[in-house]
């Protein structure tokens, strides 16, 4: 476990949150190797999540693909989603625009782990990330899930790699919280690194707590956080068709998070902190990746300041900027101005790193040597001031890079 999970300044660590060892009561994890990744046979890249306590409370989200994987609409369709126990997830096929066989392959799956696991199909979910276009080998994973029942262990770590795909940095955490009424615990695992948009992820998360919540809580609450992290992050503009993230509550700490309590401010607190904290490192970790970019717009129009952001986040000049360290603030301009064709002339303002480089949409005269500074950092916060007020937007995005282009054009080969 990361000893500096909170490392990026925009996201602030709750107080009352603790590193922990441990994972949620309740909870048992594993990852194998059952050859989906046929170019490394020997990687882990099949993985489960098991809630041993009956009557887990559970929620869900997915992306907004009209392309969308089959384990995601198995998912949705013949899960309980306030109900799910188990989760089976494999890495190297996608299992996404494989029409009806893959839809039956998804199902094998499901229908393997409720019977190893004894528990209804409904209880357990299915989810895929890698290569889009080729049918999911279930019966071969079907055929490997008594040993990944086997494999179920307290440590995920196994698990937390049997999901990547891409991904170069570690992104599973366990944490302790102190609410009003008691410890509880949150762990999460989650994979993501390209092919992520904004309007939702390319990933699978996987998040768990010990806590007591009912469905609504449950629902409510990931509902929110998933809209201020992985809603709020882009890599390289392109949506997945696999995104997926569930919530899975044992209860098995005996702490109930009563509703519109003290207690649900707090755990509302905690998981919005370690999904922006995941989300972020998604974006770090964006494929060959140097910087992350924090984009904020202010402005009239929740849709309007929601399209500049998206428009800035998206932008390959911007994002190659960020890469470069490159100071040219133009390329914000040309961003914003893409976003809202036909409005000229448009007044707005631009600053980078509070290093003021535009008003009322003409440039002024700025601290070249202090704007050059602050874009070689790490993280770079763009700031976009438009026309009237009352709201506002946030993006995260990561730079484009050689590497991102390298990656990309070779994944397949």
């Amino acid at each position: 476990m990361s000893e500096t999970f909170f490392t990026s300044r925009w996201v602030e660590r709750p107080r009352r949150l603790l590193d922990s060892s441990e994972i949620p009561a309740g909870f048992r994890l594993a990852g194998i190797a059952c050859g989906v990744k046929d170019s490394a046979p020997a990687a882990l890249d099949l993985g489960l999540v098991l809630c041993d306590v009956a009557g887990t409370v559970s929620a869900a989200r997915f992306c907004d693909s009209g392309v969308l994987a089959a384990p995601v609409v198995v998912t949705r369709e013949r899960c309980d989603l306030h109900g799910i126990r188990a989760v089976v997830a494999n890495s190297g096929n996608a299992n996404a625009a494989t029409g009806e066989a893959g839809i039956e392959q998804a199902v094998a799956v499901q229908k393997a782990a409720a019977a190893a696991l004894r528990l209804d199909p409904r209880e357990v979910a299915v989810a895929s990330t890698g290569v889009i276009g080729v049918l999911l080998p279930g019966e071969r994973i079907a055929a490997a899930v008594p040993d990944l029942v086997g494999a179920l262990e307290r440590d995920p770590t196994n698990f937390a790699h049997a999901i990547r795909t891409t991904d170069v940095l570690d992104k599973h955490v366990a944490l302790k919280v102190d609410l009003p009424s008691g410890s509880i615990n949150l762990s999460a695992q989650c994979k993501g690194a390209g092919m992520i948009s904004p309007r939702f992820a390319t990933m699978l998360c996987f998040v768990q707590t010990d806590a007591a919540l009912d469905a609504h809580t449950a629902e409510l609450l990931l509902g929110v956080t998933v809209k201020r992290s992985f809603d709020r992050i882009s890599v390289d503009g392109q949506l997945s068709t696999n995104d997926t993230v569930i919530l899975m509550a044992s209860g098995a700490s005996g702490v109930w998070v009563e509703p519109e309590s003290e207690d649900e401010l707090r755990f509302g607190e905690a998981l919005d902190a370690l999904l922006r904290q995941l989300a972020l490192r998604i974006a770090a970790d964006g494929e060959g990746a140097r910087r992350i970019g924090r984009v904020h717009v202010r402005g009239a129009g929740s849709e309007t300041v929601a399209h500049v952001a998206r428009s800035v986040a998206n932008s390959p000049l911007v994002k190659t900027a960020l890469f470069g360290g490159d100071p040219n603030w133009g390329r914000v301009a040309q961003a914003i101005g893409a976003a809202l064709p036909g409005s000229a002339p448009l007044r707005f303002d631009i600053a980078i790193e509070g290093v003021t480089v535009a008003r009322d949409g003409a440039a002024v005269e700025h601290d070249a040597a202090a704007l050059a500074a602050a874009v070689a950092r790490d993280e770079v916060l763009y700031e976009i001031d438009l026309e009237g007020s009352g709201a506002e937007a946030e993006l995260f995005f990561s730079d484009l890079s050689y590497d991102y282009v390298k990656i990309n054009a070779e994944y397949t080969t």
